[in-house]
Parts: structure tokens; C-alpha cells; sequence
């Protein structure tokens, strides 16, 4: 049988006497934890749902937003000797205050009259092309009147040779009047010696008309000799207009290769003036390049070169000048996996070196020592430690940057992008995936625009 325990005696029975019961035993403390356990898990149930912006940190340092007034080198144009120094590191210096004064090295301009020297060949030269102007001008004038007197004597000589012309057919006609003549005159001397045979004529008529058949004969040569003389005449005219056309061809063509000839050592002396002045200005630029100036107005950070009489090469830096008015702007280096996140417009805070700074990524306006920029421009290529560069301006909605910044302060900037739940954004982390890259209004605005 089971041996049943009354009633009084299992209340009577005091547990407490039991060490493990009373540690798990539950009493009115572990009920006020159980309370704030539970509350602390509430809590951070709702806080899954807060708002958390997505970002991405990046390094960098302070640099000017435009390339002019980004610390530059001067370098030396020419070879020189240092003889002066005019201003000193940290120095601050306007736009053409002479830094250095250098001395010529090299023989071939130390000549101290080298510009006088030049002017004076300029001079010469410019007075032997006016020389050779002139004689081309004299030369000219010469062919003009050539030209002109040619015309005069080829008129005169066609005027001859037109007058032999006529001088020929007038000839002509008289040797054929005298032909018909002696015809005439043969047959009346033929007529007359057969009348004379028959009687019918007297001697002396006979003899009459025998002297006039020999005066026709003697006509009838003198006309051919007085043609003979026409056409040589004519001949002569004729060598003549074609002597005088080549004697003024070859004095037009003697007079033109002078002219040439000057015209070729005038364009020679030109080039020599022009070659001249080249040199001069070169001369001039160079004198001028002596003295080494500012480019533009700011500080004389670190001479390259030192000492009185240092010798310095061509192109060789001499120092460095940080320009006094610049725009600050952040460099800094994002990875390629980043680089779709990123355009212009995007907002960034910064944690300057220096600037002590209570900073929370997710909440940057609960942050604190932080300073507002907006993305100005991002490069198309990446940079010599394959990262790409980023240039930030400061957020003109925000305070400024602090007035101490200098170019070269490091700066660590946190790029914000979008706002997603907290749970959102603890997926994320744990699964590996880049922050949210689409824009939910443009995406929405697309698919309403298909749906219509």
C-alpha cells in the first residue's frame, strides 16, 4: 500500500529549507527584471524600425577646388647664377614681386650691349630692304618705259615696212607699164623696118623709132632694177620690225631678271630683318627672365634652391608659393565597388584632423564636431592607388568649415545615401550587400509613366 502524507503535514512542510529551491525560486526582484527584460526587447523591436541613412566612410585631405590655386612650384626658365634673394619661407608676396634676381651662365648672351648690338643689324638690314625696294621700283620703271618705247619702235617699223610695201607694188606697176611700152615700141620698130624695106619710110624714121625701142628696153630694166630695190627695201623693213621686237624682248627680259633678282634679295633681307627681331624679342624675354616674379598673390612655403651663387639648370624648381586666396575643397579616395553610389549632389559629413568630433553614422544629425559637404565632382579614372578621387565643397546649407583648415589636413569623410529601417539596414550588413544604388522616386515615377 502507498503511504498517503496528511494534509497538515505537507503544509507544515518548510521549503525554504532547500538551497536550489530558493535559487529558483521566483520572487518579486526576478519579476521586476522579467519586467525590464521584456521592456529592453520592446524597445529594441521599435528601434528595428527607426531610420538609419546607409553610408560609407572614405579618407582624404584638404586641397583647393581650383588648380590655380593649388600650391604650386616655380621653376626657372633659364640657366642662371643665384645673385639675389628677395623674400623669404612663409613671406607672403604679391602678384609680380620679384622673388630672385638670377645672372647669365652661358657665353652667347652675356655681351652686356647684346639688344644694342641686334638693334643696330635690325637697322641695317631694314635699310638694305628699303635699298632693294627702290631698285625694284627703279627697275620697273625701266621695263615701263621699255614697254613703252618697244611700242613706239614697232609702230615706226611697221610704218616702214608698210611704206616698202607700197614702194613695191608702186614699182611693180611701173615695170609692167614699162613692159607694155617696149612691147609697143617692138612692134612700131617692126612695123617701121618693113616699111623702110618697102620703101614706104624714110631712114630717119626708121631711125626714129629704133631709139625709142631702145629707150623703152633701157626704161623697162630701170623699172625692174627699181623693183628689185623695193623689195630689198621691203626685205630690210621686215629685218628691221623683227630686230627691234628682239632687241627690246631681250632688254624688257634683262630689265625683269634684275628685277627679279632684287625682288628675291629684298625677301631675303626680310627674312633676315624678321630672324633678326626674333632674336631680339628673344634676347628681351630672356633679359627679362633674370628675375624670377610671383605668378599670383600668396605664401613663399619651401625654396627648392639656397645660397648666393648656386648655379640652376633650365626648368629646375626653385620654390614653392601656396596662393593666399583659394576655395577648400576635400580629396577623398572611394573604392570601385562604392563608385556607382556616388554623384554630384551627394552630402557628406567630415571628421577634420584636429576637430574632435562625437560621431553617429547611421544618425548624422545626432552627430557632434562633424561638418556638412556636398559632392562637387568624381573622377572618370582611378588614381595611382586604384581608388577613385572625389572632390567635396562645403555644404553651403550647413556652417562652414573651420577658418584654421590649411591645404593637406587629413579629412575622413562619411558619404550619406539612402534612409532605410534599421532592420534593413542589419540584413544588409549580414548578407554582404552594397548600400541601396536606385532611386525610389525615379523608379517609381518610371513605372507609372509604362503603366500609362
Amino acid at each position: 500500500m502507498l503511504r498517503i502524507s496528511q494534509k497538515d503535514e505537507i503544509e507544515n512542510f518548510d521549503i525554504d529549507l532547500y538551497r536550489s529551491y530558493r535559487i529558483a525560486k521566483v520572487g518579486r526582484q526576478g519579476r521586476t527584471q522579467l519586467r525590464i527584460l521584456l521592456g529592453l526587447t520592446f524597445v529594441l523591436f521599435l528601434m528595428l524600425f527607426l531610420p538609419w541613412t546607409q553610408n560609407t566612410r572614405a579618407r582624404g585631405k584638404l586641397n583647393a577646388l581650383r588648380p590655380e590655386s593649388r600650391p604650386q612650384t616655380i621653376h626657372s626658365i633659364i640657366p642662371g647664377r643665384i645673385e639675389k634673394w628677395y623674400v623669404g619661407e612663409g613671406d607672403f608676396v604679391k602678384k609680380g614681386d620679384t622673388i630672385l634676381y638670377l645672372s647669365e651662365i652661358r657665353d652667347n648672351f652675356m655681351d652686356p650691349r647684346l639688344l644694342d648690338r641686334t638693334q643696330l643689324q635690325i637697322d641695317a638690314k631694314v635699310l638694305s630692304v628699303g635699298a632693294y625696294g627702290r631698285k625694284v621700283e627703279a627697275l620697273e620703271k625701266q621695263i615701263e618705259a621699255l614697254t613703252t618705247n618697244r611700242r613706239l619702235r614697232i609702230k615706226q617699223a611697221e610704218n616702214r615696212l608698210r611704206q616698202a610695201e607700197l614702194r613695191v607694188e608702186s614699182d611693180s606697176i611701173d615695170f609692167e607699164a614699162a613692159k607694155v611700152n617696149f612691147q609697143i615700141a617692138e612692134r612700131q620698130f617692126a612695123r617701121s623696118q618693113k616699111l623702110f624695106e618697102d620703101g614706104l619710110v624714110s631712114m630717119t624714121d626708121l631711125e626714129t623709132r629704133e631709139n625709142q625701142f631702145e629707150a623703152q628696153k633701157v626704161r623697162i630694166i630701170g623699172a625692174e632694177n627699181k623693183l628689185l630695190d623695193s623689195k630689198n627695201e621691203l626685205l630690210t623693213a621686215q629685218i628691221e620690225l623683227n630686230a627691234v621686237d628682239f632687241d627690246f624682248q631681250d632688254k624688257v627680259a634683262k630689265a625683269e631678271s634684275d628685277k627679279f633678282t632684287a625682288m628675291s634679295n629684298q625677301f631675303e633681307a626680310e627674312v633676315s630683318v624678321n630672324a633678326l627681331e626674333n632674336r631680339y624679342s628673344n634676347f628681351a624675354v630672356r633679359a627679362g627672365n633674370y628675375y624670377i616674379l610671383a605668378p599670383q598673390d600668396g605664401y613663399i612655403t619651401q625654396a627648392q634652391q639656397v645660397g648666393i651663387g648656386e648655379t640652376i639648370g633650365e626648368g629646375a624648381p626653385i620654390l614653392s608659393i601656396l596662393p593666399a586666396d583659394h576655395e577648400l575643397a576635400a580629396e577623398i579616395f572611394i573604392e570601385p565597388l562604392d563608385l556607382p553610389l556616388v554623384k554630384k549632389g551627394n552630402k557628406v559629413r567630415f571628421i577634420f584632423d584636429g576637430w574632435p568630433a562625437i560621431v553617429f553614422s547611421g544618425w548624422p544629425q545626432l552627430s557632434n564636431g562633424t561638418f556638412g559637404g556636398v559632392v562637387y565632382a568624381v573622377d572618370n579614372f582611378t588614381s595611382s592607388n586604384n581608388m577613385y578621387r572625389v572632390l567635396v565643397v562645403p555644404d553651403p546649407e550647413e556652417q562652414p568649415w573651420p577658418e584654421p583648415l590649411r591645404i593637406g589636413t587629413g579629412a575622413e569623410g562619411i558619404l550619406l545615401f539612402n534612409d532605410v529601417p534599421v532592420w534593413y539596414e542589419i540584413w544588409r550588413q549580414l548578407n554582404g550587400f552594397p548600400p541601396d544604388f536606385y532611386d525610389l522616386n525615379l523608379s517609381v515615377s518610371t513605372s507609372n509613366s509604362k503603366s500609362k
